[in-house]
């Protein structure tokens, strides 16, 4: 015990919140404070995504304009998810599809899947001598259909400015699943403005469509907001078991790094979304592209998950100053 507190929060800690009107009306929050700098808001009513970072109380991630949607308010026709895009720092994609809306093993798709709409079944945190755990289960399970559990670890540590997001994916039921996982991790302003300096030491870097190959060259070089701005996406590959992607604001001296590991997500995506206030980067791994699931199965990419079958995917973030 400290005898120079009262209360572990005057440290570090995490403190539950409810948000009230608007189409949040309900939602709960996590707020985590580590002590050394870092705070993040956890959202157990969106499947435990992370919709705030913040660094030294600067803002490191870029906020929809929708805020924030209760679950209620989803619509998985075509593309209305993102009617509900919060976006934050993390929107996982999943875990029946991911990408472009599809129809695929006589499944009518949504765009980027269902799980970020799901509230999750258990959601608590324990602290440990090292690092404050959040623990969120999910479960998007149907009748006559996939059911897949999804378990999450978030490990903020007390000793440096540094969390980890530890999944486990479950089939719980008695059929072959498709299973695709993407982790939709959004970059916004003030961290992210035409001075950013984005590094991401792929050994091949392909665009998504026509479109993103006019600007290839300049895949790394983040633009002021423009009107009328169309989308960009690239596609990284990595060698090695680790891959990596940073972003670093001169103007603040300070950035993140997330790593990943490359036998459990073996693809990365990069969205460039440069619009007047829909303006955002993303650096996104997963185990598939966002091309929909009948592209994947179609290249061989789409992973499936047996009876009883576990998978799990590890994503550290790392925020620095220099």
């Amino acid at each position: 015990m400290n005898p120079y507190i009262g209360h572990d929060s005057q440290l570090y800690g995490v403190e539950e919140h409810r948000l009230i009107g608007g189409k949040g009306d309900g939602i709960r929050l996590l707020e985590v404070h580590n002590g050394k700098g870092m705070e993040l808001t956890i959202s157990p009513d969106r499947n435990g995504d992370i919709t705030r970072l913040r660094f030294r109380g600067i803002n490191m991630s870029y906020m929809s304009p929708c805020g924030y949607v209760a679950p209620a308010y989803y619509d998985s026709i075509g593309t209305n998810w993102l009617k509900s895009f919060t976006a934050g720092f993390l929107t996982t994609c999943g875990l029946e599809a991911v990408g472009s809306p599809c129809e695929d093993g006589g499944e009518t798709l949504p765009l980027h899947g269902s799980i970020a709409n799901i509230p999750c079944e258990q959601a608590y945190w324990t602290d440990e001598k090292d690092c404050l755990v959040i623990h969120t289960v999910t479960k998007d399970e149907i009748i006559f259909g996939r059911k897949l559990r999804l378990y999450r670890e978030i490990r903020v540590s007390k000793n440096e400015n540094s969390f980890a997001i530890i999944d486990t994916v479950e089939n719980t039921g008695d059929r072959v699943e498709p299973f695709e996982i993407l982790y939709h991790l959004n970059m916004g302003y003030p961290l992210l403005d035409e001075d950013s300096i984005v590094e991401i030491p792929s050994e091949q870097v392909r665009p998504r469509d026509d479109h993103a190959a006019e600007d290839l060259e300049h895949w790394m070089r983040i633009e002021k907001p423009s009107v009328g701005y169309q989308e960009r996406c690239y596609y990284h590959d990595f060698s090695g078991q680790k891959g990596r992607a940073s972003i670093y604001q001169p103007k603040w001296k300070m950035g993140l790094e997330i790593t990943f590991d490359r036998e459990e997500l073996d693809c990365f995506a990069e969205w460039k979304m440069m619009g007047i206030r829909d303006y955002a980067l993303g650096l996104e791994c997963g185990n598939c592209y966002p091309d929909g699931r009948d592209v994947m199965r179609r290249k061989g990419i789409l992973k499936f998950l047996k009876p009883g079958e576990k998978k799990s995917c590890h994503v550290t973030i790392t925020c620095v100053e220099k």
